[in-house]
């Protein structure tokens, strides 16, 4: 089944991780702003989601949101979240452990994108 947000081995195993040390976490793709535009990982209910906030799936059996506004301007894109090493964004769960989230992405084709419609 065709996905708008998918994960590399890299970042689910870091996603275990953090569930490990946390508990149940979620993800937003940051606009921009203090942390630019990564996707910061939160503890379950520590980013209050709203009604402009889009559910575009789930990594790691973590839920992945974006801002609608956001969203309009990606959603011919397929969203890749992928880990590297560095320092992050500096409200996201897995800066302590010298990794980073990164968003990358792909453009979905003509036949993929009739499909999400």
């Amino acid at each position: 089944m065709l996905q708008r947000v998918i994960a590399t081995e890299a970042a689910l195993a870091l996603i275990e991780l953090l569930k490990e040390r946390h508990g149940a976490i979620m993800f937003h793709q940051s606009g921009g702003c203090c942390d630019g535009s990564s996707p910061m990982c939160y503890e379950q209910g520590d980013l209050l989601i709203g009604t402009q906030d889009v559910l575009l799936g789930e990594i790691g059996e973590c839920p992945f949101y974006m801002h609608k506004n956001q969203f309009d301007y990606w959603k011919h894109t397929q969203l890749i979240i992928d880990v590297v090493d560095g320092r992050g964004g500096m409200f996201s769960l897995e800066g302590v452990e010298g990794k980073r989230f990164l968003t990358r992405s792909r453009a979905f084709t003509k036949e993929e994108l009739a499909e999400l419609s």
